[in-house]
């Protein structure tokens, strides 16, 4: 395991469940006026889900960030925090190892699961955020709790599709290669409209970090 996944963490503060969820309800679309999109959803942390009925909408994981979370799994259980079991959001800072100083606030939260109406009639479980945490627990057989949305309005549906089988069609890959087609978008002209600003309400957790530091 290459030396930047020895991850050191020198401080974690806590966000309750209570403000973690009020906070994501201030999401807001990225385009299409950029509505509130969580103003009339319902919220809720859902504990102790199978994975594997969680659907994801992207066609790869990369080897590098499942090992990533692997390191920070074993990291946060020595500090005494659950990576798959978490009862709020984090805050957390990393030592940087060249420079000795602290990197950070990086956020940590449950993954975002919505519940999604397909034209098929289906209601579909569908990532929004933390596919690679999802696929970590899946590769450990650990459940995971995360943030579940219902009742999303329908005209801003997530920006690309669920995978029609599941982790089946996920690929593993060590690298992206180029033209890659990463997901299947709903308007491929307009994607970005539909994206779930989470971002702008947790700097960093939908952005790479240097030296690969992100949470995917």
């Amino acid at each position: 395991m290459p030396s930047s996944l020895a991850l050191r963490i020198t401080r974690i503060e806590t966000i309750p469940v209570a403000i973690l969820l009020e906070r994501f309800r201030q999401t807001r679309l990225r385009g299409c006026g950029q509505p509130f999109i969580y103003a009339e959803a319902q919220l809720e942390l859902l504990r102790d889900v199978d994975p594997r009925s969680l659907y994801p909408a992207q066609n790869y994981v990369l080897q590098a960030d499942h090992q990533r979370l692997l390191a920070l799994y074993r990291a946060f259980l020595e500090r005494g925090h659950d990576l798959f079991a978490l009862e709020g959001g984090l805050h957390f800072w990393l030592q940087n190892e060249e420079t000795g100083e602290e990197e950070g606030p990086i956020p940590l939260t449950p993954p975002v699961v919505e519940l999604s109406l397909e034209a098929d009639g289906r209601t579909i479980p569908l990532i929004n955020d933390g596919m690679h945490r999802v696929y970590t627990a899946l590769r450990l057989q650990r459940t995971i709790h995360i943030i579940q949305v219902r009742n999303v309005p329908r005209q801003w549906p997530y920006y690309a599709y669920p995978l029609a089988n599941g982790w089946e069609d996920v690929e593993e890959l060590t690298e992206l290669p180029a033209d890659y087609v990463k997901k299947a978008y709903r308007d491929p002209d307009h994607y970005k409209d539909l994206f779930r600003d989470f971002n702008a309400l947790f700097p960093g957790i939908q952005k790479n970090r240097p030296r690969g530091r992100g949470l995917t």
